[in-house]
Order: structure tokens, then C-alpha cells, then sequence
């Protein structure tokens, strides 16, 4: 696996994240509307979040095989330049999250809470 295979494997787990996050969402849109049947509209909720929390596992094993392969990179490459990866790695920010100075809501709230509307 090289590092461009690395970078296209990682590009489609967040396209994966994003199809989960499309079926909560459809979830939630569903509890806003106003229905009838109650009971119809718990089970459709009900086996939409399914659906996204079943494409949750699938990422995190895409997640730890990818990092998995990335361990036997390195260990088969006594070549590697550790201090140059160190230097990429300390200008990424990879918990904006957390840094309320990275995200939109995160600079609203206390740092490491996440709030989803």
C-alpha cells in the first residue's frame, strides 16, 4: 500500500462518514415532521439510525486496517525520514473539535464538548 493508496483509502472513509451522518440526519428529519402513525414513524427512524450505525463499524474497521498497514510501512522501511514526518505531523490539526479556535460551533462552546445542532 503506498501513501497516494493510503491517502485514497482515507478520502473514502470520510466519504463514508458522511453517507452515516446523511442517514441520521434523514432520521432527525423524519422526527421533525408531524405524522399520523406514530408507531410507523418510530420504526422508519428506528432502521435509518440502524443503517448509520452499521456503516459506523464498517469505518472503524477501515480505520484500523488502515493503520494496521501504515505500522507495517514503516516497519518495512528502514529509509523512512521520522523527523521529517514529525515536522508534517506538527503543523496538521487533527482535533478541531477540542480547539474551539478550529470549528464554527466549538468556538462557542467550552473546548472538548461537542454540540450537535
Amino acid at each position: 500500500m503506498s501513501l497516494e493508496r493510503l491517502a485514497k483509502e482515507l478520502e473514502e472513509t470520510a466519504r463514508q462518514t458522511s453517507v452515516m451522518v446523511e442517514g441520521i440526519t434523514d432520521a432527525l428529519a423524519v422526527l421533525a415532521e408531524s405524522r399520523a402513525d406514530a408507531d410507523a414513524t418510530r420504526e422508519l427512524v428506528a432502521q435509518k439510525i440502524i443503517v448509520a450505525l452499521q456503516g459506523q463499524d464498517r469505518i472503524e474497521q477501515r480505520c484500523r486496517n488502515m493503520a494496521e498497514a501504515v505500522r507495517h510501512l514503516v516497519a518495512s522501511d528502514r529509509n523512512i525520514d521520522h523527523a521529517r514526518f514529525d515536522e508534517i505531523w506538527a503543523h496538521l490539526a487533527l482535533d478541531e473539535l477540542a480547539v474551539p479556535e478550529l470549528s464554527g460551533i466549538a468556538g462557542r462552546t467550552q473546548s472538548g464538548e461537542v454540540d450537535l445542532f
